[in-house]
């Protein structure tokens, strides 16, 4: 019987789907379940639409929920990680302040200076949790997805020795978008895809075997719906001829060319159709219709007769902890650290490459090193962020202020100095959630 725990069980779309996909695996259908979260209204709702979901898929698995993290922990064979360490009254300063030095930002959960002070913020959780399960569950492997990714892995990989990966769903959902634009079955799709998370890119893409970048590229030049559902990401995949992972507005953060001057903003982040094209502030103003109304939806969930659909979904945690516990091995994109995979990118950087599960347990793929045209900004990237690291595991706000002037955008439209006055403005707005900090200015 496995044992899994989720942590941050709270996040209750999130872990409905999850629970779901768990069972449909038979070798997982008598799991125990536990539920764990700081907020007990939105834990009593995780365990009882656990429940439901066992009910509906008649299966003979067990859910246990505690707010106790070494309860939750004890014994687990796989731990899930969905947190978010602050409320919106903490996190919106991280795009608020940066706003006033020109620092335009769409959500800010990944880069930038609003990426790195949510890791500054959230480093010490995931350093708990993980310090807790090498006492706790030593032989048990952490599935991640809490946001910043490169930074809370590079942090638990350096400090800790517990079995861990970063999942994230830009890869499987950037593939399957592409594969729509060329028409192609998903199931006739093979691909390379590497990088870092969020930054990684599409090294290779085949259909039936043959090379359907040029049909990609063939989509965004001539239809214009295409063109226009991801404008930043096709600009980057026509100028750097390589297709990036995430949506245009997060990529249009992490880089030089799209959100330095109001123009530019508006030709690039304001129209496509994605999910996310990229306006400012667009995760704050999702936050607050979440939490206005995230009750309603969880009791109309429990009202419908049926309100989930039992076909597993397309995030990798259920796969992988089936081919972990013995089922059939499977590959999926994972963050990992840098043991020579990427050959261009630091060494003990976190990458996100291809990564087989089984019962042996992760083994990430060599890529060997990414096309210059992508590598230059994927590196730099990396640097700065195992820099922030650095400064929040040594508590140095010297070098959060360092990481942040080489960060693309920030460079792109503040000098050093307005840069330093930004960065204490932000460390004084923080100071009661950085205990790891003894010190506040640059």
């Amino acid at each position: 019987m496995t044992r899994i725990t989720f942590i941050g069980a709270g996040s209750l779309g999130f872990t409905r789907g999850l629970v779901r996909d768990i069972l449909t695996f038979p070798r997982l259908r008598d799991a125990t379940l536990v539920m764990m979260d700081i907020d007990a209204e939105r834990l009593e709702f995780a365990r009882a639409s656990t429940e439901r979901i066992i009910a509906l898929a008649q299966a003979p698995a067990r859910v246990e929920a505690t707010m106790d993290l070494a309860t939750a922990l004890d014994g687990a064979d796989i731990v899930i990680v969905t947190i978010l360490a602050h409320g919106l009254d903490v996190w919106r300063h991280d795009i608020e302040i940066p706003r006033r030095y020109g620092i335009d930002t769409n959500i800010g959960d990944t880069r930038g200076p609003s990426g790195i002070f949510r890791g500054l913020r959230t480093i010490p959780k995931l350093l708990e949790i993980a310090r807790a399960m090498e006492r706790r569950c030593p032989d048990a492997t952490m599935l991640n997805y809490t946001n910043p990714m490169v930074m809370l892995c590079r942090a638990m990989q350096r400090e800790t020795s517990i079995r861990l990966v970063g999942l994230c769903h830009s890869v499987q959902g950037t593939s399957e978008m592409l594969a729509r634009w060329i028409g192609a079955p998903y199931d006739e799709i093979t691909f390379l895809a590497a990088g870092i998370n969020h930054m990684a890119w599409f090294l290779r893409f085949d259909w039936r075997g043959r090379d359907a970048i040029p049909l990609i590229r063939q989509a965004i030049l001539e239809r214009p719906a295409i063109a226009n559902e991801e404008q930043v990401r096709n600009e980057l995949f026509l100028a750097l001829d390589y297709y990036p992972t995430e949506s245009s507005g997060h990529h249009s953060e992490y880089n030089w060319w799209f959100r330095k001057r109001p123009d530019l903003i508006e030709r690039y982040c304001t129209h496509g159709t994605g999910w996310n094209p990229g306006a400012y502030a667009a995760t704050i103003r999702w936050y607050e219709a979440r939490e206005g109304s995230w009750r309603d939806e969880a009791r109309a969930w429990f009202a419908a007769e049926r309100p989930i659909a039992l076909e597993r979904g397309h995030e990798y945690a259920a796969s992988i902890i089936n081919a972990l516990r013995g089922g059939e091995p499977f590959e999926f994109n994972g963050n990992v650290a840098n043991t020579g995979l990427i050959a261009n990118l630091p060494a003990g950087a976190c990458v996100e490459v291809p990564v087989w599960a089984s019962r042996q347990g992760l083994r990430p793929v060599q890529v060997g090193p990414l096309p210059a045209s992508v590598a230059m900004m994927t590196s730099l990237t990396a640097q700065l962020e195992d820099l922030a690291v650095e400064g929040a595991l040594s508590g140095d706000p010297r070098a959060v202020y360092q990481a942040i002037a080489h960060d693309p955008l920030s460079a792109a439209v503040a000098s050093l100095a307005e840069l330093r006055a930004m960065v204490n403005e932000l460390f004084a707005v923080n100071r009661e959630h950085l205990p790891q900090f003894r010190h506040f200015s640059v």
